[in-house]
C-alpha cells in the first residue's frame, strides 16, 4: 500500500489549507488513518485520528480548527486546516493501519506573513 500526501505549501497566519492523503488501494478495512507533523527539532506528533466507523481524535493544539476526514470511495484522508498559525508550521505525514502500519511521505506546511 502506498500513502500519497499532497497539498501542502505557504500560507499566511489565519489562512486554510487543505491536505490529502491517497492511498494506493482501499481504505475501508483500515483500522484507522491519522495525521502526525514534524517541526524543525521536535518530534513527530499526532495532530488526527480517524477510525474505521468515522470517530476522530484530535491534539489540543488542533482542536476546533482541523477537521479530518476519509473517503472510502476515493481512497481518500483529508486534513481541513483553518486559522492556522505559525507553529502549525511542520512537514505533515499520513499513516494507515492495516495489519501493517503504512506511512506517506510527508508535505511541507509553511505558516508565514
Amino acid at each position: 500500500v502506498q500513502l500519497q500526501a499532497s497539498g501542502g505549501g505557504l500560507v499566511q497566519p489565519g489562512g486554510s489549507l487543505r491536505l490529502s492523503c491517497a492511498a494506493s488501494q482501499s481504505i475501508f478495512s483500515f483500522d484507522f488513518m491519522r495525521w502526525y507533523r514534524q517541526a524543525p527539532g521536535k518530534q513527530r506528533e499526532l495532530v488526527a485520528h480517524i477510525t474505521k466507523d468515522g470517530s476522530t481524535i484530535y491534539a489540543d493544539s488542533v482542536k476546533d480548527r482541523f477537521t479530518i476526514s476519509r473517503d472510502n470511495a476515493e481512497n481518500t484522508v483529508t486534513l481541513q486546516m483553518s486559522s492556522l498559525k505559525p507553529e502549525d508550521t511542520a512537514v505533515y505525514y499520513c499513516n494507515g493501519y492495516l495489519n501493517f502500519l503504512y506511512w506517506g511521505q510527508g508535505t511541507q506546511v509553511t505558516v508565514s506573513s
